[in-house]
């Protein structure tokens, strides 16, 4: 890329721009208008008054400019024409605006105009000082997104700069142009930067314009080349060869009291084909809450033992750990497996035997959580690492782990998710990663109803507790806060504790949430698993790993202020058993629009998968990558709901350019990423 492209910003507005992550002038000339106005023409006073309602620029000369003082201080400024006059407010204003609005001056308003109790008035309009006569603007008017500091009019002028530096030449050659049908880079930033008054404003604001698709497809073809640039990288490192399903994989199978479903063999012999190639596996296993993947997990970790190797699994939280932990060396141990427990919590000398345990090898496999990536602990011989809920961790710290292989050899690495991720999202997000899918829950569960109750019958719902903890079953009664938020006016666990434990005198009612101590959440949740408490309020800890099969009741507590994927994992700590399980979703109303969205969502539906599809179209796609954008957004301009038909497209030049890898297509490669992610390449790759 020629160095005009990649050149840094003046020193002027520099750590303000930065902060938007414009630091060259190439990422000022990407930073596209998030919409437009259109100040092309100018009505009276007369003609925006009739449109009352409407958004309008008009022109005038100030007639009265005065501080109020009632009911607040603010300015207000009269301008006039010869058709009328209108009030322009201002709540909050600088001594240079009242100075700069001084009567007699002409000044031209855009806003929309209201009919108020001291007659037509904009409330904080745009506005222009100017000369009688001035022109008006030929094109409409762009508005970026911004920040603190940086004014639209230091935007443009910082942008229209940058667009003198940089050298236009396109990065994609003219016959893939042709064969894309897609308009040139140069043109199409111009017209997005400064669209001419007679464009079709419908597609630029819904994005379908021809601009925008050259936009979105060159961002797109960024982030695949990036991704399978990332892919072949790794494929190029050398790993651990487990090639051996001995013994241990052999006895494991036998003991276990059930059938792998069909979805759990399929995805088993996806993950035992990639353990005996010679470079690192990089796979994903997802599927929903309750479908699986512990055993799945487990068969892998028995394939690196069986191999001569250790096998680590991570997860983000202890109570998670701990469910693993009890789960996989109930199965393991008796079969003569040696698997060590390593979390932040451990006194000092457990600490100590578990890490000495690990760094000699005795240890087979590892299981704790982020205590696994701290520097005094080193590994004998990995050879795969398993990172559970792999969104909650950061880029850095999966990394850590994946970097504790030795003899230069980096481990295999199994990352899991019960967040179902849609389709599109996954060949866009993880286009570096092999996907496998388990598709189908295991036999025998029961299925969940799901019901929205107002608030207001809130007696009602903890009747229908009782009466279900007197039958022998256990309940989830699930709190947003650990204490109290005026703002939110949220029920909390300690609050919502004290009330159940008054009005459930004759049952024993439990609390677990994030501030407990390791030991004290522990000794909780044992007591639940063992029955003897029978109401478990917690907050969101819960909301992965814990399997309590007794447990058919679950309440959630303002349930619409949680989003839909939580939703759906906390619902499904019910439904383990084979009684009939039932989650009450506990809302305050009025509803707003997405929470209505949600609730319904939660009872039309128990498939994660369609959870997932629903929940991309409501919050886009933040929520189900976590901490793998390293605070940089990926994808700016294109829409994975409306624009999956570009991201197969994306795909396969991307494809194309890397598997015919001679100098032209290169020199293509290199070019399109330097222009589109500059040094943002590395977030990525992990």
């Amino acid at each position: 890329m020629p160095p005009s492209t990649i050149k840094a910003l003046p020193k002027s507005n520099e750590s303000k721009l930065a902060k938007l992550g414009l630091r060259t002038d190439m990422d000022l000339v990407l930073h596209l208008p998030m919409r437009y106005e259109d100040e092309t023409q100018v009505v009276t006073i007369r003609e925006a008054c009739l449109r009352g309602g409407h958004v309008s620029q008009v022109e005038g000369v100030v007639t009265k400019n005065e501080i109020s003082f009632k009911p607040r201080k603010q300015l207000i400024v009269t301008i006039a024409d010869e058709t009328g006059e209108l009030n322009l407010r201002f709540m909050n204003y600088y001594g240079s605006q009242v100075r700069q609005l001084a009567e007699g001056v002409r000044v031209r308003a855009r806003a929309e105009l209201k009919h108020g109790f001291f007659g037509a008035e904009m409330v904080h309009p745009g506005y222009k000082v100017i000369i009688e006569g001035a022109p008006l603007p030929s094109e409409l008017t762009p508005v970026y997104p911004s920040g603190v500091g940086l004014s639209q009019a230091i935007l443009r002028r910082e942008i229209a700069a940058a667009m003198k530096r940089i050298d236009w030449h396109d990065t994609l050659p003219l016959a893939l142009r042709a064969q894309m049908q897609l308009v040139d880079f140069e043109p199409a930033v111009r017209l997005l930067h400064y669209p001419p008054q007679e464009i079709d404003e419908g597609a630029l604001a819904d994005r379908s314009h021809p601009a925008w698709t050259r936009m979105k497809f060159d961002e797109l073809l960024a982030q695949q080349l990036s991704l399978k640039r990332a892919q072949r990288a790794r494929r190029a490192k050398g790993a651990p060869l487990l090639r051996a399903v001995g013994a241990l994989s052999e006895a494991f199978l036998e003991i276990l009291p059930f059938q792998l479903t069909g979805a759990q063999a399929r995805v088993l012999k996806e993950i035992r084909a990639d353990l005996r190639n010679p470079y690192p596996m990089q796979r994903l296993l997802q599927g929903d809450v309750g479908s699986g993947k512990t055993i799945v997990a487990a068969l892998a970790a028995a394939q690196a033992i069986d191999s001569g190797y250790q096998a680590a699994l991570m997860a983000p939280t202890e109570i998670l750990a701990d469910q693993h932990f009890r789960k996989i060396a109930g199965w393991l141990e008796p079969l003569g497996v040696k698997v060590a427990w390593l979390t932040g919590s451990l006194k000092k000398k457990a600490k100590i035997e578990a890490t000495a345990l690990v760094e000699s090898g005795a240890a087979q496999l590892v299981i704790g959580t982020h205590a696994l990536i701290q520097d005094s602990v080193n590994f004998a011989k990995l050879g795969l690492v398993i990172v559970d809920e792999q969104h909650r961790f950061g880029v850095g710290q999966r990394l850590t782990l994946r970097n504790k292989g030795s003899n230069g050899k980096t481990p295999h690495q199994l990352m899991m998710s019960a967040t179902p991720i849609p389709r599109t999202l996954a060949m866009t997000y993880y286009a570096d990663l092999e996907v496998s899918v388990i598709d189908e829950l295991p036999p025998g569960r029961s299925p969940i109803v799901t019901r929205a109750i107002d608030q207001n019958r809130r007696d009602e719902v903890i009747e229908r507790v009782h009466a279900a903890a007197l039958e022998g079953r256990q309940v989830y009664w699930v709190c947003p806060l650990i204490e109290e938020s005026e703002a939110l006016q949220l029920q909390t666990a300690t609050d919502t504790h004290a009330t159940l434990a008054e009005a459930l005198p004759d049952l024993q009612v439990g609390l677990v949430h994030g501030r407990m101590k390791a030991a004290e959440k522990q000794e909780v949740m044992d007591a639940f698993t063992a029955n003897e408490v029978q109401v478990l309020v917690a907050t969101t800890v819960i909301e992965v790993g814990v399997d309590v099969p007794n447990a058919s009741l679950m309440v959630i507590e303002h349930a619409e202020r949680f989003g839909l994927s939580q939703l759906h994992q906390l619902r499904g700590r019910v439904g383990r058993g084979s009684a009939a399980s039932v989650c009450l979703l506990l809302y305050q109303s009025p509803l707003g629009g997405i929470a209505k969205q949600r609730l319904m969502t939660m009872r039309e539906t128990t498939d994660g998968f369609e959870i997932a599809r629903r929940d991309l179209e409501i919050r886009g796609p933040g929520e189900f990558l976590g901490a793998r954008q390293s605070g940089e957004a990926m994808l700016r301009f294109a829409d994975l709901e409306n624009d999956g038909w570009l991201v197969d497209q994306a795909r396969e030049v991307a494809q194309s350019l890397l598997e015919n890898p001679h100098a032209a297509n290169a020199a293509i490669v290199e070019a399109h990423l330097a222009r589109w992610l500059g040094g943002k390449e590395d977030f990525l790759k992990v």
